[in-house]
Parts: C-alpha cells; structure tokens; sequence
C-alpha cells in the first residue's frame, strides 16, 4: 500500500500559491471535485482508496495543504483560514470558477472556511469527519495534544512523508505546526456555521473523533444539509490509510452516497 502511493504521487504539478510551492494532482475528467487531505497526511494516505473511482465521473484536483506531502511551507502557522486563500488561489490559478470540495477532517475544517470565506468558489461541500467546535469532541482528544511528540504521529504516516521529503527536519515542522494549530482550535459560532450557503453533505463515522450528536447538531445549522452516520472509526468509511481493509464494502457505499449528493440539482 505505502509503495503504491509513493510511486503514484509522483506525476503531480506544483503552482506558486501565496508564497508556497503547491503541489496538486489532476485525475479523470467531468465536473471538477476538490479533494482535501486530513492533518499529517497526503493525497493518498486520505484519498487512495476512493479517488480512482471519484475520477470516472469527476475531474479530481487533489491538492497537498502547506507544509504537507508535497507541498512546501511559509514561515507562519498553519490556519485553517490560510489553507482555504490557498485553494482559492489554486481554483483561480486553474481557471475553475466553482467546485465541489471534499474535505476528511482538518481537509473538513478547511472545506467549512473555504465555504465561508470564497463561497463563490464553492459549488457544493461534502465535510467527512470534522467539527466546528471544541465540544464536538471527547475531552481526551484535546489532552492528547499536550506534551505530544512525533512517536505519537502514526508510523504509516512518519514513512510516507519522507518517502516524498526525505528530511526529518521538515516532517517534525509538520508535526510542529500540526499540533499547534489543534491546540489553539477556536470555535467557529453557529452563526459561522449556518452562514454556509452551499448545499452540504455532513458525514462521520459512529466510533470517529468528532461525536455523531455533533455531526447532527451541524448538519441541523445547515440549510437544506444531508447526514450519514456510517460504521467504523476516523476514516475508516472512506478507506483511509490507517484501515487498510481489501474487503470492506464501506469506501464503496461512501463513493455512491457522495455521487449522489453530488448529481442532486442545486436549487
């Protein structure tokens, strides 16, 4: 599996995003879908599993966020606000006046500020496993970020991400800046929330960070929004690398519940 997505991200393009290399894949042709990774991860440790079956109907812009995979870094923090200028930017740079987003967790939280701050860039969203708020999430979730070091990070991810970079340096800035940007998580407000105009499409997994009562307590803020709750843990329904399960059915269902969502005509 790790093999495999080290030698497929190896075809990708890079862009001059505000001031930072931005790497960026394109899959497959039809309405474009932007697909945006969870926090310490890549392209493919998130999307590997689902992207080829995205592609068959989608022109897929797979992007790697600052600091991660690919991509390079600036000498600021991490920002959920700065991530969605940056694929703003990248939409821009590409010609694609609007697009749908899939964001799995912090590519969630992104997905929430892309939608809030360039709604015009934003057809529709689909937010896999991510929170709005601190309570969405078990008190220990927080604990865990102090005194963490990258023993905590998973090996999987530690290994992919110097396959690409090859420098341990980088990997612990991106563990660094990871880890800071969680411990300094603010709430966005309901109001943020349902300010949200683009149609959206809230789903987690019934064992997953952020709590299914948070998931419908969102999709509720939402107007006109859809919710599944699915089996499994953070990712677990979408083939996340963490879950390497040949014979799980999930990722598929999550597939067909996504194109679904995605081919409902917007009012």
């Amino acid at each position: 599996m790790v093999t495999t997505i080290a030698k497929a991200q190896t075809a990708g393009n890079y862009a001059d995003v505000n001031g930072i290399k931005m790497y960026y894949e394109i899959h497959g042709s039809g309405s474009p879908l932007v697909l945006l990774h969870g926090g310490g991860s890549t392209i493919y440790t998130s999307f590997g599993k689902i992207l080829p079956q995205l592609a068959k109907d989608h022109k897929v812009i797979a992007i790697e966020l600052q600091a991660h995979g690919h991509t390079g870094d600036r000498d600021a923090p991490e920002t959920f606000e700065q991530d969605a200028n940056d694929v703003a930017e990248l939409l821009r740079q590409l010609n694609i006046s609007k697009a749908d987003i899939l964001g799995f967790s912090n590519g969630g939280h992104t997905t929430l500020q892309l939608a809030m701050k360039h709604p015009d860039r934003v057809r529709k969203i689909i937010v896999a496993s991510a929170f709005y708020k601190r309570a969405g999430v078990p008190a220990a979730f927080w604990g865990g970020f102090a005194g963490a070091t990258l023993n905590n990070m998973p090996q999987l991810y530690r290994d992919e991400y110097l396959k690409i970079n090859h420098d341990s340096a980088k990997l612990q800035n991106m563990f660094n800046k990871d880890v800071q940007r969680m411990e300094n998580f603010k709430d966005w407000t309901d109001d943020d929330i349902r300010s949200i105009k683009a149609p959206a499409f809230i789903i987690v997994g019934d064992h997953d960070v952020p709590t299914p009562e948070h998931a419908v307590e969102m999709s509720r803020l939402l107007s006109g929004s859809r919710l599944a709750i699915l089996p499994g843990a953070h990712g677990q329904y979408l083939g996340e690398a963490l879950f390497p399960d040949t014979n799980s059915k999930l990722p598929d269902l999550f597939v067909a519940m996504v194109e679904d969502f995605l081919a409902t005509q917007v009012n």
